[in-house]
């Protein structure tokens, strides 16, 4: 592929804009007026993509001002673009040296397209999205407690702790609410195991399940044995990457399906039995729950139209 490929850096006020291969720069407030100045400095070029990276949220509303004024918008991981720079050599770190890199990227690469999320859905992600902060504190605040002497201390701690878990339970009750009815939720009910909050995870981070082949679904997750052979040598395959969130909560989710779940049971049984080692028999139920989950979602979404359930 080879195009004008344009790279936006984002901070909370400001856009640094760059293109592939050109001097030009721009930088522009982070408000749907330097939306605007952007879209008309970059249209005159017609990049075919235009690549920014993640940034806890600050990209959220320049991502969809940007795509509703026309602009062909890519969302990408930072650990992407940090490998990217350094396999070009580019080891410095500057809001202009990061817009040229995503602009390096977004034409060398054919990247997946930015498609926004309806209000049920963005709606859905912020829960999650709170749910997952309020679990994070939770474990710091219990982890403090356990290291904290002082009573008035640990009273404080306590109070804090209850506030955390009325909250927790709020968000599971608005998840579970929020997805009901839809065919991600219908999917899980029928896999022991898989609740609300991983079918939830699924909708918000993994929007390629049941888009994608057993073998792709697999590597997102982080769960495809990848190689590591040089000339003769065959060296031992191993799992990693893949996206923190959805690996997380099949993890949780294998655990009580390996219990409850017939299929996965007897899968990671039989594993066990021949001698594996439980850690591998756990990843490699992980792996055959997720490509359930997957074949699962494919065929109901081929469902003839009056059997159609609707997809979050």
């Amino acid at each position: 592929m080879s195009c004008i490929g344009a790279g936006i850096d984002v901070s909370m006020d400001t856009l640094d804009v760059a293109l592939h291969n050109q001097k030009a720069t721009l930088i522009v407030t982070n408000t749907p007026q330097g939306w605007r100045q952007l879209h008309q400095w970059l249209s005159p070029f017609g990049p075919e993509q235009v690549v920014l990276e993640a940034t806890g949220g600050y990209e959220i509303d320049a991502l969809d001002g940007l795509h509703a004024l026309g602009l062909p918008m890519v969302r990408i991981n930072p650990r992407q673009v940090r490998d990217f720079a350094k396999s070009t050599g580019q080891l410095a770190k500057t809001d202009q040296l990061d817009a040229r890199t995503l602009a390096h990227m977004a034409s060398a690469l054919t990247l997946n397209r930015y498609k926004p999320k309806d209000e049920a859905a963005r709606e859905l992600h912020e829960i999650h999205r709170r749910r997952q902060q309020v679990v994070q504190m939770l474990v710091a605040e219990r982890l403090r407690r356990r290291l904290t002497k002082d009573p008035k201390v640990r009273e404080m701690l306590e109070q804090h702790i209850q506030t955390l878990e009325a909250d927790c339970k709020t968000l599971d009750k608005m998840i579970a609410q929020q997805i009901e009815g839809t065919l991600q939720a219908e999917i899980g009910a029928s896999i022991k195991g898989v609740g609300p909050i991983t079918i939830a995870t699924l909708i918000c981070e993994m929007p390629e399940l049941g888009h994608v082949n057993r073998k792709a679904i697999a590597k997102l997750y982080g769960l495809a044995p990848l190689a590591r052979d040089s000339g003769k040598s065959r060296g031992k395959r191993t799992t990693w990457g893949g996206r923190k969130g959805p690996r997380s909560a099949i993890y949780m989710s294998t655990l009580t399906a390996i219990r409850y779940e017939p299929k996965i049971q007897t899968f990671y049984t039989r594993l066990v039995e021949s001698g594996k080692p439980r850690k591998l028999a756990v990843n490699a139920s992980m792996r055959k729950l997720v490509t359930m989950l997957n074949g699962r979602m494919r065929d109901a979404m081929h469902k003839p139209p009056e059997e159609a359930v609707h997809v979050a």
